[in-house]
């Protein structure tokens, strides 16, 4: 079984609770995150995604994001993470 969600324009301050509860809404499924309409990507929300990743590793999960903004994709980099690094989790040694 695998999920999607939508993401909303701004993932900002007040975006991050609402983000969390509705990534949580797919435990226990692979979920695709599509991020073609983010325009601005704020610090708790990427952090919410990051734990989401290791959260779906851990259970065995993929985890993607798709579409991916151009706005988006330069935010990402900013913050040293690609679409595809962001939602990969792997452990440290």
């Amino acid at each position: 079984m695998s999920g999607a969600i939508t993401l909303p324009p701004k993932l900002d301050l007040r975006a991050a609770g609402p983000l969390r509860d509705e990534i949580l809404s797919h435990s226990g499924q692979d979920l695709t995150l599509d991020a073609g309409a983010v325009t601005h990507l704020g610090a708790l929300s990427l952090q919410v995604i990051r734990a989401a990743a290791r959260s779906w590793a851990v259970a065995g999960r993929s985890l993607t994001i798709s579409n991916v903004s151009t706005d988006l994709a330069d935010q990402l980099a900013l913050l040293g993470f690609s679409a595809d690094s962001v939602t990969r989790w792997e452990a440290q040694p």
